[in-house]
Parts: structure tokens; C-alpha cells; sequence
């Protein structure tokens, strides 16, 4: 596992670059793409004037992009998870309670609704991730030539489950998953899964200086900022522009 850059990170300071980043890009969607953008295209009387919408607009491609970045750290930290649990079941289960409470606030900032079954949180990409991992690793202490079936199968559902990132993000989890020991491999064939967003390979950077050190606690905190930053967002929205 020897990295060719300084491992200065733990996975605290990980998990605040994949937030910080995530707030940055739903910020742009929810705030700008969803609120500022849509209502002046809908011609809302809380709509900004041309120039301004066009301005934010600009904003909006370039904060997306830093957006980028935090998935593939979450995906990474994930496989990192599964490795130094000692419980997978009560990780599987804390994936699947937080997925569960993030799909209101998640459906009212991208779907406009209460509930919305068409299109489900990121947490329920993780947690189908998790389980296609575990699934793999049982089975690579049984029978190892039979791996290809829960990847296959973990793929399969996650094209037609419809969470965030959809089968894109169990690729990716696979790979860092099969790559684990092998940090510059893990690097090319991570931004080989990620050749439909090419500014998330940025995320590399960080993870290649990650120390394997645990850092500080605040586990529920990174759980529930999920959701709570997801609602915040929402009311910003409809407080400014009423949709």
C-alpha cells in the first residue's frame, strides 16, 4: 500500500473535504439550478432579472464542478468502513436508517414533492454498494470464482433501483473495493469509472494522501448532515423563490 504522495489526511479530514464539497455543489443545484435558474425560466414574480440569472447561471457550472469531488470520497470512505467495522450489520443498517430519513428532504430539493419514488438519495447508493461488497467478500471465502455474480448483480439493481449515481456508483465502489491494496492502480482505473465526470478524478488527490488514521469522532454528525443540510437548502429556496 505505499502511496506516492504524503499521507498528511485522516479520514475526519476526508469526510469534511467530501461535505464542504457536497454543500458546494447543492448549494448550485438546489439554490441556483432549482430556485434561481427555474424561476426565472418559469417566469416567477420571485424570479432575478436576466442579467442576474445569467450570472448565477455561470456560478452555477463552476461550483458544480467542485461538487465533483465528493463523491468518490464517500465511496472511498466507504470501502474504508467496511474494512475496520467491527459490526457490518449495524453499518448496513445505520446506511439504510439515514437513507431512509434523507429521502424526504432529498425528494423535496430535487423532485419538488413530499416523497418521489422515481429517483432515490445517494445513501441508498452506498448502502446497495455496502452490501455488493459484503456479498463479494462472503463469497471469496467460499467459493472465490463466484465473485462476479453479486458485483454483476449489485450493477444490475443499481441501473434499475435509481438511486444517485445509479450503477455508475457501484463501479466505483467495486473498484475501489477490488483496488484497495493497490493505491496507484486504485487512481487509474478509479478516473477510468469516472470518465462521465472527468472533475471528479480531483478527488484522488486527497484520497492518495489519506494516513489510514481514524482522526476524531463525530460519526452521527456526518450522517446527519446529509439530510439536515438538504432540508436547510430547501427552505432557503422557498423562502426566496416559493417553489
Amino acid at each position: 500500500m505505499k502511496t506516492k504522495l504524503p499521507p498528511i489526511l485522516n479520514s475526519t479530514n476526508l469526510k469534511w473535504i467530501a461535505l464542504v464539497t457536497m454543500l458546494i455543489d447543492h448549494i448550485g443545484a438546489v439554490i441556483l439550478e432549482m430556485g434561481a435558474i427555474s424561476a426565472y425560466n418559469q417566469g416567477l414574480p420571485s424570479a432575478f432579472s436576466y442579467n442576474t440569472s445569467v450570472f448565477l447561471s455561470k456560478i452555477d457550472v463552476f461550483i458544480r464542478q467542485i461538487g465533483r469531488i465528493s463523491f468518490p470520497i464517500f465511496c472511498f470512505l466507504l470501502v474504508e468502513g467496511f474494512y475496520h467495522t467491527s459490526n457490518k450489520r449495524k453499518y448496513a443498517f445505520r446506511l439504510f436508517l439515514f437513507a431512509c430519513i434523507s429521502e424526504i428532504p432529498f425528494d423535496l430539493c430535487f423532485r419538488g414533492r413530499l416523497l418521489e419514488f422515481s429517483y432515490q438519495n445517494v445513501m441508498f447508493t452506498l448502502l446497495l454498494g455496502f452490501l455488493t461488497i459484503w456479498a463479494i467478500e462472503f463469497l471469496r471465502e467460499k467459493r472465490e470464482k463466484l465473485c462476479f455474480i453479486p458485483a454483476a448483480l449489485g450493477i444490475l439493481t443499481g441501473m434499475f433501483f435509481h438511486a444517485d449515481y445509479n450503477w455508475k456508483g457501484i463501479v466505483l465502489i467495486l473498484v475501489l473495493y477490488f483496488f484497495y491494496l493497490y493505491p496507484v492502480e486504485k487512481t487509474i482505473a478509479g478516473c477510468l469509472a469516472l470518465y462521465w465526470e472527468p472533475t471528479a478524478c480531483l478527488a484522488f488527490i486527497p484520497i492518495n494522501l489519506y494516513n489510514h488514521e481514524k482522526g476524531k469522532g463525530l460519526k452521527y454528525f456526518f450522517y446527519l448532515f446529509y439530510p439536515v443540510h438538504l432540508l436547510i437548502l430547501f427552505l432557503i429556496r422557498f423562502s426566496i423563490f416559493h417553489i
